[in-house]
C-alpha cells in the first residue's frame, strides 16, 4: 500500500521550476511559480501547491496560460494601477503588481494593483504577506467566472472569491486571514479527490444542483455564511472585474459572451502603516490583541485559542524541518506528468 511520502521543500521546488521551464516560461518565471506553490504546501494548503501543476500544464498547452506573457501597465498614478496581465501565471503577474503597489505605498500611503486577464494565483495569502513583511497591511482577492451557488439558488452565479489579509506583529508572526467566500476552497476537491476520500456535507453540490460528498461529482461550491459569503463575492466582482471593464459573471449569467477558460481579475493593495500611526507601537498593539484572544476562556472541545495564520505557521514549522507529504494521488499525477516532459521525477520511490 501507498505510503504518503515526505519530500523536502527544496528539491521539490527544484523540480517544479524544471518543470515550468520545460513547457516554456522563462527560468526566473518559473522559479517563481514553484516559490508560491510549494509556500502554500509548506504551510499546510495544499490544495494550492503542487497538485495544481497538471492542470497548470494542461492549461498551457490549451492555450489558456501563457507562458511568455506581454504583461504591461495600462494605467498608472502614484497610488494605483492597472495591470493587463495577457493570461500570465498568476504568481508570476501578482508578485510583480504588489511590489508596484508596495513601492507605491512607501511615497504616498497606499497603493492599490487591478490586475485584468491573470490566471490562477495560487494561495493569496503570500501576496498579503509581501507587504506585511515590509511592515504594511496587505489586502487581495480575486474573481473569476461562476463556480459558488449564490444563496438561494442551485446553480453557479458568483464566483468563490478568496481574500487575504495580512498585518505584520513584533514579537508574533504577521497574523493572515487567507480564505475562500464558499465554505471551502474549490481546489480542496481536487485534493480529496486525490487521497481519495469524500467530502463533507454542506460543501459543494453536482451539476444538478443537489448536494454531494463525491468530490468527483462536485461542480458547485457553496457560499460561508449563506448569504453572507455570496454578497462578498459579488461584490469583490464588482471592485475588480467590474471595474477593470472586464467582468466574468455578467457574460455567463445573461449569456451575451464567453469568458476564455482560467480568466480571472485581482486586487492588490498595500497600506503603509507609518503614515498613520508609529509602526512599532501598532505591532505591540498586534501582539497585546493575538495575546489577549489567545488568553480567553477556552470552550468546552478546545485546547488552546488560535490566530488566523497559526495553524498554517505550525504545518510550516513542521514541513520545512520534516518534508512536505504527497498524498498518493497527486505523486501518480505528477509522475505522469514527468513521463511525459522526459524529465526526472526523484522526489519519491
Amino acid at each position: 500500500m501507498f505510503q504518503e511520502v515526505r519530500v523536502s521543500s527544496e528539491a521539490l521546488r527544484d523540480w517544479v521550476t524544471k518543470v515550468f521551464t520545460r513547457v516554456g516560461m522563462p527560468p526566473q518565471d518559473a522559479a517563481i511559480e514553484a516559490e508560491v506553490l510549494v509556500w502554500a504546501n509548506l504551510r499546510g494548503v495544499d490544495s494550492h501547491g503542487v497538485l495544481q501543476i497538471p492542470r497548470y500544464v494542461q492549461a498551457v498547452e490549451a492555450g489558456n496560460m501563457n507562458v511568455r506573457p506581454n504583461i504591461r501597465v495600462l494605467k498608472e498614478t502614484p497610488a494605483v494601477l492597472e495591470i493587463e496581465a495577457d493570461h500570465a501565471f498568476g504568481p508570476v503577474v501578482t508578485k510583480f503588481a504588489m511590489e508596484r503597489t508596495i513601492a507605491k505605498a512607501q511615497n504616498v500611503g497606499i497603493g492599490w494593483g487591478l490586475i485584468r486577464n491573470t490566471t490562477h494565483q495560487g494561495a493569496m495569502g503570500y501576496y498579503a504577506l509581501m507587504a506585511a513583511k515590509e511592515d504594511m497591511a496587505g489586502l487581495t482577492f480575486v474573481c473569476n467566472p461562476p463556480n459558488m451557488a449564490p444563496y438561494g439558488a442551485k446553480a453557479a452565479g458568483v464566483h468563490n472569491s478568496p481574500i487575504a489579509i495580512a498585518v505584520p506583529a513584533k514579537r508574533h508572526r504577521p497574523l493572515i486571514l487567507d480564505m475562500a467566500t464558499s465554505v471551502v476552497a474549490a481546489s480542496k476537491i481536487m485534493l480529496a479527490i486525490d487521497k481519495g476520500i469524500p467530502l463533507p456535507e454542506g460543501w459543494a453540490l453536482d451539476k444538478e444542483g443537489n448536494p454531494t460528498t463525491d468530490p468527483k461529482s462536485a461542480a458547485i461550491v457553496l457560499p460561508m455564511g449563506a448569504y453572507k459569503g455570496s454578497g462578498l463575492a459579488l461584490m469583490f466582482e464588482c471592485l475588480s472585474s467590474v471595474m477593470a471593464g472586464n467582468p466574468l459573471l455578467e457574460p455567463v449569467l445573461l449569456g451575451t459572451g464567453k469568458v476564455p477558460p482560467g480568466t480571472q481579475n485581482s486586487v492588490v493593495a498595500a497600506i503603509n502603516i507609518g503614515f498613520f500611526t508609529d509602526v512599532e507601537s501598532y505591532k505591540e498593539h498586534i501582539d497585546n490583541l493575538i495575546q489577549g484572544l489567545k488568553s480567553l476562556p477556552k470552550a468546552e472541545g478546545f485546547s488552546e485559542i488560535l490566530v488566523p495564520g497559526e495553524p498554517e505557521d505550525r504545518a510550516y514549522d513542521d514541513r520545512i524541518h520534516n518534508g512536505i507529504p504527497l498524498p498518493e494521488g497527486t505523486v501518480r499525477r505528477l509522475k505522469e506528468l514527468a513521463n511525459k516532459l522526459n524529465i526526472d521525477f526523484p522526489l519519491v520511490p
